[in-house]
């Protein structure tokens, strides 16, 4: 029989810190992740990097494996995309972020990039948590697209157990009845987790709303709710990436997102 919400391990005790390099994941700061959906080639990352670093962003997202829907659809460049990430952390100093999509590649991962993320369709497959327990990267772990909140939770207590500590929650919204919108983002998420757990809770407005015009009130929305990051696809030039271009946003956008910082953190007393 599975744990109640109210026997979860981790319940309401003191909130979690991550330190990674020099900066702190956690309750009390603010973390900004960006860059494109999927490494096409190093030039670009490189680019995109740079420029983040720029508006003061030391976080940077981009995917060497891809789960697609469709199995025609490009997939990533896999291992030589892991040595653009790395290459590009060591050149730049910023801290990486990419998606794992099976267990065999913890241990090559790791190596490779900073934050391993667990997507969507794979919240659900404990061999991958558990393998994630025994490393001591961060993990996000995105909620499953059909997931309860208790589900995923417990999904973050399977990599605990395991040893990793490091986990940061991360909504990417649910699937409903409502087809506007890619899915529905959940935004009382962020003080359900905050009640429940002493995990960390980042939120990915690009996922949930798949719609590049959403992406800016969705994150002033997740700031105002006292969420602690957001993880944001960003490209210079979006409309001409290989995938996600429709829910991609440009530096221009993200300018504006970050115009409203200091405003909306401050409701939080966040950093």
């Amino acid at each position: 029989m599975s744990k109640k919400i109210s026997d979860l391990k981790h319940q309401r005790s003191e909130p979690i810190e991550i330190k990674i390099k020099d900066r702190i994941i956690g309750r009390d700061h603010f973390t900004f992740i960006a860059g494109p959906c999927t490494i096409e080639n190093y030039d670009d990352l490189l680019k995109i990097v740079k420029h983040l670093q720029k508006m003061g962003i030391n976080f940077f997202r981009g995917g060497a494996y891809k789960m697609r829907t469709s199995p025609y659809n490009f997939r990533g460049l896999g291992k030589k995309g892991l040595e653009y990430i790395k290459k590009a952390a060591d050149e730049t100093g910023a801290i990486s972020v990419s998606e794992i999509v099976s267990s065999e590649d913890v241990e090559l991962m790791s190596e490779y990039v900073d934050i391993l993320q667990v997507g969507t369709r794979n919240m659900h497959n404990y061999r991958l948590l558990w393998e994630l327990g025994k490393i001591k990267n961060p993990v996000i772990l995105k909620r499953g697209m059909n997931s309860t909140i208790e589900e995923w939770l417990l999904a973050a207590e399977h990599i605990i157990e395991a040893g990793n500590p490091n986990v940061i929650l991360c909504e990417r919204g649910i699937r409903t009845f409502e087809n506007y919108t890619r899915y529905t983002l959940d935004i009382s998420a962020i003080p359900a987790v905050k009640n429940l757990s002493n995990l960390p809770i980042i939120i990915d407005p690009s996922h949930s709303s798949g719609r590049r015009e959403m992406i800016k009130s969705l994150s002033w929305a997740a700031m105002a709710a006292g969420a602690d990051g957001l993880l944001i696809e960003t490209h210079f030039s979006p409309d001409n990436t290989i995938c996600d271009s429709e829910q991609t946003i440009d530096f221009d956008i993200l300018a504006e997102i970050l115009e409203k910082k200091e405003e909306l953190l401050g409701l939080w007393g966040k950093k």
